[in-house]
């Protein structure tokens, strides 16, 4: 239930804003709208207001702003409202709004997560157990919260980042650990567990875990002027991580596997949810650039494939014609089908694996 409920909020948000985006400033410029929909049909809500039908869809996987004469297919009729009367900058801003406002969203978190919930802090010189995974080999042995490790095979530790470089190391192998618990010293074999990830190359890699991760003692919690430069940092080390991997994909040096889809989106907004606040927030923040750096590619059917045309409308002087438009809208849709399938077939496959 909360993992549907995280990816209904999540989705939602996401969609909500970057359909705002258009619906605002289509609104801003004179152009008619005559639907806004959260999700696809068939429609779970469907009220009209003014000019504009409200929807919401049972299908949360996007949404749409339907504006007077858009479509190619559709007749225009020369009306100052209709989408085709405007001048081609403004007809640019109203597409170019939506993946903007998914970019200003991811700021807007990343401050919010500095300001209100602040960096994590943990002990530097002791390994401090705080949440311990269900069934793992540390539950299993006996290690509780607050426990304190202090070596592993013999070996003493006193930072967390070199017990998991040992542990990670050893891949459903046996590990001695040795912990502090309360006034007691103990000592224990465990066998580590197996995590594995998809790699750049498509295949699988694993590391060992006994399943734990490392107290949290505070948060350190910055001002508004830190907070907002950090989150704007933040975002475009993000942006610049995510077009780097596009791509890379798009040049085949990583593989297609590394795609999630809903399934993938899902499941982590689940794991995020229980994670706290910040971390589900720092997912949505992630998934939003995600969002505005897709959908500025030049695929039609995208944002970024309607800015495709409007820069060649603007370059030739006149609009592409009809037919061009609709067999480029058809290949688009398409291509939006043919990725949709593969990853929800990755999705699959890797909850197998």
């Amino acid at each position: 239930m909360l993992t549907a409920l995280a990816f209904i909020f999540v989705l939602g948000i996401l969609i909500f804003i970057h359909e705002l985006g258009h619906f605002l400033v289509a609104k801003k410029v004179g152009i008619r709208v005559e639907k806004f929909s959260l999700g696809f049909p068939p429609n779970i809500f469907a009220k009209q207001f003014g000019e504009t039908t409200y929807c919401i869809g049972i299908i949360p996987l996007g949404g749409y702003v339907k504006m007077a004469g858009e479509n190619p297919d559709e007749e225009a009729t020369g009306s100052p409202d209709e989408f085709m009367s405007k001048s081609v900058p403004r007809r640019a801003a109203v597409i170019f709004a939506g993946p903007f406002m998914n970019y200003l969203l991811a700021i807007f978190l990343l401050i919010g997560i500095g300001y209100f919930g602040g960096q994590p802090l943990v002990d530097n010189d002791r390994v401090v157990i705080g949440e311990l995974s269900e069934g793992g080999p540390a539950e299993q042995a006996g290690l509780l919260p607050d426990d304190q490790i202090i070596a592993i095979n013999g070996e003493a530790v006193s930072q967390f980042d070199s017990l998991r470089v040992r542990i990670n190391a050893r891949v459903a192998e046996p590990v001695t650990i040795t912990w502090v618990h309360q006034t007691d010293t103990l000592t224990k074999e465990m066998v580590t567990a197996i995590s594995e990830y998809p790699n750049a190359e498509g295949g699988i890699d694993s590391l060992g875990i006994i399943g734990f991760n490392q107290k949290i003692i505070g948060y350190k919690k910055y001002g508004l002027g830190e907070s907002i430069s950090k989150g704007f940092i933040a975002t475009h080390v993000i942006v610049y991580e995510t077009v780097k991997f596009v791509k890379k994909f798009a040049t085949g040096q990583v593989s297609p596997k590394m795609i999630g889809g809903p399934l993938f989106i899902a499941q982590q907004s689940g794991k995020e949810a229980r994670k706290g606040a910040a971390s589900l927030f720092f997912f949505m923040a992630l998934l939003s650039v995600n969002l505005a750096v897709l959908n500025v590619l030049p695929i039609p059917v995208l944002d970024g494939g309607h800015l495709l045309f409007l820069g060649v409308e603007a370059l030739r002087g006149s609009p592409l014609s009809m037919k061009a438009r609709v067999a480029a809208q058809q290949v688009g849709i398409v291509l939006l089908l043919t990725l949709i399938i593969f990853v929800t077939y990755n999705d699959v496959m890797r909850l197998f694996r």
